[in-house]
């Protein structure tokens, strides 16, 4: 559905409405999305000049930082209005090193609930993923049942902690099987310009109305690296990170990205591609990154 914010809007079936430039805040914490910001200020520049552009769906969690995103949110933007959606994700914790064990169990979603509840300010949270896979990699899919941390979930929407649930990480059955215990009104996985093979769950949720949200738009820890997408970009004038958002937005009406900057100077041209026009032949050469 095109509308006035970046990128026009998507209306979820059944949840919010929101700009389809939304902004993920993970790059907000320290190295590593660990520890504080290196420049605090910056990052409350970041999210308040996010908010003045039309940006209003900020992606979270508990877990980026610990807790350092969603305080420099709350900082930031408190009181939030109606009309801003923070969007938070469940299912890791962070150990001593730094890394991103699962936490999954009721016990352990009931905490990060809570906290987020805490460190955000609010009463009840507005969108909650679950976040499942992780594989080899870390970010893909893995098959398997999530009925019962997906459950403990819709039992504390049941409960009024949560509005909205979504998942993340996933396959198609995966949503299904979501979807058979409580409304599922977005999904977030690992998918951009080079790294696709979510069309047919794309396609299967923009005829549902549920958004799907690609974490990693530009590639994430390391940057898409691409003589095709350099040389598109160089031919539109425009910068490859702009041209990989722009490629994003044209693939699917229900595709919402969430770019992530430490950056104000690149926020602000985050949010510029969203107007970014591509021609056919960029589009088909941008399309065949991935082949």
């Amino acid at each position: 559905m095109a509308g006035s914010g970046p990128g026009g809007t998507f209306t979820m079936a059944g949840g919010p409405t929101v700009s389809r430039m939304g902004y993920g805040a993970m790059q907000l914490a320290g190295p590593g999305v660990f520890g504080p910001p290196k420049d605090r200020d910056e990052a409350i520049a970041v999210l308040r000049t996010a908010v003045e552009l039309g940006v209003d769906h900020i992606d979270t969690a508990d877990f980026y930082g610990p807790h350092v995103t969603n305080e420099l949110i709350r900082e930031a933007l408190a009181p939030f209005g109606e009309d801003l959606h923070i969007v938070t994700k469940v299912g890791a914790v962070r150990d001593e090193n730094g890394g991103w064990p699962h936490a999954r169990s009721p016990e352990q979603l009931r905490e990060q609930v809570e906290s987020n509840l805490r460190t955000l300010g609010v009463d009840v949270l507005d969108v909650v993923n679950l976040r499942v896979g992780g594989g080899p990699d870390g970010h893909s899919p893995v098959p398997g049942s999530l009925a019962e941390p997906f459950g403990a979930l819709a039992e504390m929407r049941e409960q009024g902690l949560i509005r909205h649930l979504g998942v993340s990480v996933v396959d198609e059955e995966q949503v299904r099987e979501a979807q058979s215990i409580a409304p599922v009104v977005t999904v977030q996985n690992w998918y951009n310009v080079a790294h696709r093979g979510d069309e047919a769950l794309i396609a299967s949720l923009a005829e549902q109305g549920i958004s799907y949200v690609p974490f990693w738009p530009l590639g994430g820890f390391s940057p898409i690296q691409s003589d095709t997408l350099t040389s598109v970009a160089k031919d539109l004038g425009a910068s490859p990170q702009a041209v990989a958002l722009a490629w994003l937005l044209h693939q699917s009406p229900n595709i919402c990205v969430i770019p992530g900057t430490s950056s104000v100077a690149h926020l602000r041209e985050n949010v510029a591609a969203a107007a970014l026009e591509l021609p056919d032949d960029a589009l088909a050469a941008l399309d065949g990154i991935a082949g």
